[in-house]
């Protein structure tokens, strides 16, 4: 591991199925992640994905790449263009900062075809010999 390191692209379909069963899993019962019609009433195209399951896409991102021994210490994401279902997020992260104390700080964006739909860092733990 070391700063600069590029984490391999990782493309997620974005599908309604998704979407729901990320937003069932995380409770979030808001009418604009399950109800196509509601969603569209309150100004939406279409139900869109939850923070929850992105913060969750995110963590499964980087602990993919850096192994079953990393342990997430930090997440912090910021949303921008939302996940609508038929669209891919990509995403993509480098490694910008090492700790003394085996920690690694890793800045994430994941893409769709509106735009930025997250962007942010993710602190991560690995423990020496094993990244």
């Amino acid at each position: 591991m070391k700063v600069g390191e590029e984490l391999a692209p990782l493309e997620i379909a974005v599908t309604r199925t998704l979407i729901v069963a990320g937003a069932v899993a995380s409770r979030d019962y808001q009418d604009v992640h399950h109800d196509a019609e509601l969603a569209r009433e309150k100004g939406s195209p279409d139900i869109f994905m939850n923070i929850l399951t992105t913060n969750g896409l995110v963590g499964r991102y980087v602990t993919d790449h850096f192994g079953p021994s990393a342990v997430l210490r930090r997440i912090a994401i910021r949303l921008g263009a939302p996940n609508y279902p038929g669209d891919t997020m990509v995403l993509s992260g480098r490694v910008t900062a090492l700790g003394d104390d085996a920690t690694a700080e890793v800045s994430i964006v994941g893409a769709n075809g509106l735009g930025r739909h997250v962007t942010g860092t993710v602190t991560i733990s690995v423990p020496e010999g094993t990244a």
